[in-house]
């Protein structure tokens, strides 16, 4: 199983950790991408900060998230899935799974990345702040920068299994998966079930939630069908949407009465 997960906007401190070092980060395919990336940013905040500031959409109050990102070469680097934070995580909880959990959470979750393309929760990386919507002045929008590079990559990492998708928009638009490896995809919507709509909150914490759920139960699903008997085993209430064609994803609908 792959789990495709959203960063977090908010990050812990990059902490007094060994600096990054690229060539460690797995997915190596995606090094020449991440260099790019990587290099244009850190001279961008070296810069003009008020120039670094539009560009990353930063408000005033986020005007030292522009020196953080000047540093990355040097900064201490700790692992991903310490680094991000927020409502998603908070709820997932890596810290506190057992040893075992913490081995599939290692081996399945993939945190996709407007400055990294995609991680896996044990790369030592520095706290930065660089959205897949931002639009740097060389590369341009992150999003298609992304895109071949995630194309050639990610397939492999999918392996054989299923590939489970809780990614917000800008993040799953970054690759999308085609033909085979679609068909054994799930995306996952949260909804309040008296009022059928999707809260953020409630949304990011559910989706924590049910990763934690997976990886504490040590529940294996193969396909996107063993998924929802997994889920709803694990106390769920899910609606299915399988698709019209084997080349697309399933869509999985996780009702929620409480909203927390």
């Amino acid at each position: 199983m792959l789990v495709l997960l959203p960063p977090s906007e908010g990050k812990a401190a990059s902490g007094r950790g060994a600096p990054l070092k690229p060539e460690s980060l797995s997915l190596p395919g995606l090094s020449a991408a991440r260099a790019a990336v990587l290099d244009e940013l850190v001279e961008l905040c070296a810069g003009d900060e008020a120039k670094a500031c539009e560009v990353l959409g930063l408000s005033e109050g986020l005007r030292g998230e522009v020196a953080k990102n000047a540093g990355l070469r040097t900064a201490g680097a700790r692992p991903a899935g310490e680094i991000y934070t927020g409502v998603l995580y908070d709820a997932l909880g890596l810290a506190s799974l057992d040893a075992a959990a913490k081995r599939r959470a290692a081996r399945s979750l993939l945190v996709f990345s407007g400055l990294w393309g995609a991680l896996r929760v044990t790369d030592r990386i520095p706290s930065y702040r660089c959205s897949m919507g931002v639009r740097l002045p060389g590369l341009g929008a992150l999003g298609a920068h992304w895109r071949g590079p995630l194309a050639d990559a990610l397939p492999a990492a999918a392996g054989a299994g299923l590939v489970l998708d809780l990614r917000s928009t800008a993040y799953a638009a970054a690759w999308k998966p085609q033909g085979e490896v679609a068909g054994r995809t799930a995306t996952v919507r949260v909804l309040h079930a008296p009022t059928r709509k999707v809260v953020s909150h409630f949304n990011k914490a559910t989706k924590g939630r049910i990763v934690r759920s997976l990886l504490s139960s040590g529940a294996a699903p193969k396909g996107p069908g063993e998924l929802v008997e997994a889920l709803r085993d694990l106390g769920y209430v899910v609606e299915a949407r399988p698709p019209a064609r084997a080349d697309r994803a399933w869509a999985l609908d996780v009702l929620v009465t409480e909203v927390h």
